[in-house]
């Protein structure tokens, strides 16, 4: 059509919005298990048939930004255009297409306007298990894909409304907590079908051709907005790099992060090579992984406040050759896909900071957060405790860095309430506390990460991997860098051991865990800070008097005397 009607364009961008949060709102409502309902652990959005992103639910995790699409052109690509029929649900979760562990698995679901294939609904959520050697976060047993759970490669769950009873018993059969995955499917399921519903109801509103084009003009919205801030950006080649600890089982080979970026008009390009290669260990992620990490940067510096589309990535290019730990080959593990994102993420903005002086923060936490105790109860059945938790993000160029705050890859994911956590698992949570002295110190100090300890009151086993224990979240501009990440194991007679990683370590009751997570770096010379914001961080017990000493060169005034230095 040769003009879209503008508050047609408007109504449209809405609708194909909200049609993500009802699908998310759906899910959340409807999940078995606290990484989906509490956590938010997911993804919901539509596809059109070409697999471009139309649009996703709002919060969620950003390493999930606008990736449904390649699970859905898998689907396509086996089956063909034509090879859909209404009541189909397509299943998927395989490694080297989606790029992710295994446990994050994909439903899908064609949409049809007057019997015409439109589009897609699709989901993913993290299923509590799905078999193999690994349960819950942070193992690092594995060395490929196969030992990692069931692998399922754009199945119909679901043909023409009819289930597939093999794939559910396989399913049923593989996996710990079928009762959990597989009622979770279902709300995954029902999530694709109100999706699919609702995009139809549009078009049998507007008619598909204005509806696809009021969809082309909020990508060339997006797209146009995306590039105005790079046009922003001085043109130029600008690198940065950095290391993770190590992949998990060879502890002393660091794991090398290099990014180089290139601004040239308005168009953003970011390139990997150099990058570590993959590893044998489940520290690993496919392309995917790569190109979460930079989406989320980009997007972070780009458009943060437009809603989630194909047209937002228009201006980036990704490049990341084959076989890095960013883009491993098979039959590489996994199952530990995102623990280098916050890292890589962190890294691009480093790359960026000359360039982007007054919007770059420093390092932030650079973990993913999360801890896993798993055991059998008295009366045989299992039990498996996930939750994630938060930590320091970096000071700003104009305030300090957020505390307590889940990685930048994990967005407005939650944490699991402690009263759940108590009241379903046999746990106590003895402390959840602020981490005094873990923010880097700086004009703008760095926000602070937590001290949460459990106590277990049976014996279990816990997976305990940290990021960020030898190479600390860095300041930027004289900032001063973080306290790392660091887990300690308390047994019930007081031995005390620090562990960073370590997997399926034995606990018998009474014993404790303790999870001390990272601050963010400081930005800015400590000696700028005023004396008045370093006493309020006195006050609040957010630094010690030492640390106020040594950091920011505080001396307690005299009795009686004025703030010297006080603004």
């Amino acid at each position: 059509m040769s003009q879209i009607n503008p508050i047609t364009v408007e109504v449209v961008r809405n609708a194909i919005v909200a049609y993500g949060d009802e699908m998310a709102n759906v899910l959340a409502k409807s999940a078995y298990n606290m990484m989906i309902y509490e956590v938010r652990d997911y993804c919901c959005g539509l596809i059109d048939t070409s697999g471009r992103m139309i649009s996703q639910n709002r919060g969620g995790l950003p390493i999930f930004l606008a990736d449904l699409g390649v699970a859905v052109e898998d689907g396509i690509a086996r089956y063909g255009l034509d090879g859909f029929e209404p009541g189909d649900v397509l299943i998927m979760n395989h490694g080297y297409v989606c790029g992710q562990h295994l446990n994050n698995v994909v439903l899908y679901a064609p949409c049809f306007h007057e019997g015409r294939l439109v589009g897609f609904a699709a989901n993913r959520a993290h299923w509590v298990d799905i078999g193999g050697m690994r349960q819950g976060f942070g193992s690092s047993a594995t060395t490929e894909i196969f030992g990692e759970g069931l692998q399922m490669r754009s199945l119909k769950i679901y043909q023409a409304g009819k289930p597939n009873d093999t794939l559910f018993q396989i399913i049923r059969d593989n996996v710990r907590y079928p009762d959990a995955s597989l009622g979770d499917m279902r709300a995954q399921i029902a999530s694709c079908q109100v999706g699919a519903k609702r995009y139809g109801e549009l078009l049998a509103r507007y008619g598909q051709a204005t509806v696809e084009a009021c969809i082309e003009e909020v990508w060339n919205q997006a797209e146009a907005t995306t590039r105005r801030v790079i046009e922003g950006i001085p043109d130029g080649v600008y690198e940065a790099e950095s290391f993770l600890d190590n992949d998990g089982r060879n502890l002393d080979k660091p794991l090398r992060i290099k990014i180089t970026v290139t601004v040239k008009g308005s168009d953003l390009t970011i390139d990997y090579t150099g990058t570590n290669p993959q590893v044998q260990s489940p520290l690993n992620s496919g392309r995917s992984g790569g190109i979460a990490g930079a989406r989320v940067a980009f997007k972070g510096l780009t458009s943060p406040n437009v809603d989630v589309n194909e047209g937002c990535f228009r201006p980036l290019k990704v490049i990341l050759p084959e076989g890095t730990m960013l883009s491993a080959k098979p039959p590489a593990a996994l199952g530990q896909w995102s623990i280098a994102l916050p890292t890589v993420i962190d890294t691009i903005l480093k790359a960026l900071a000359p360039a982007m002086p007054d919007k770059v923060p420093a390092a932030h936490k650079g973990d993913m957060g999360g801890c896993s105790f798993f055991g059998f109860r008295e009366d045989g059945t299992r039990f498996l405790l996930m939750n994630i938790f938060g930590g320091g993000w970096g000071g700003r160029p104009h305030e300090d860095g957020e505390s307590a705050a889940v990685s930048v890859c994990q967005g407005d994911v939650r944490n699991s309430p402690v009263e759940l956590q108590e009241i379903k698992y046999p746990v106590l949570i003895e402390r959840h506390t602020l981490r005094q002295d873990s923010g880097g110190p700086g004009e703008h100090r760095g926000g602070l990460g937590l001290e949460l300890t459990y106590r277990v009151l049976q014996t279990c086993k816990v997976n305990i991997n940290f990021e960020r224990t030898l190479n600390p979240p860095w300041g930027l501009n004289g900032g001063h860098e973080a306290a790392i990440n660091e887990g300690r194991v308390r047994k019930k007679g007081g031995a005390e051991r620090v562990v960073y990683k370590e997997t399926e370590i034995l606990l018998e009751e009474g014993d404790e865990v303790t999870f001390l997570t990272a601050g963010g770096g400081g930005f800015g010379d400590p000696s700028r800070r005023t004396r008045r914001e370093v006493e309020a961080d006195l006050q609040a017990g957010l630094i010690s008097e030492q640390a106020a000493r040594s950091a920011y060169g505080y001396a307690p005034a005299a009795a009686g005397a004025e703030l010297a230095g006080a603004k």
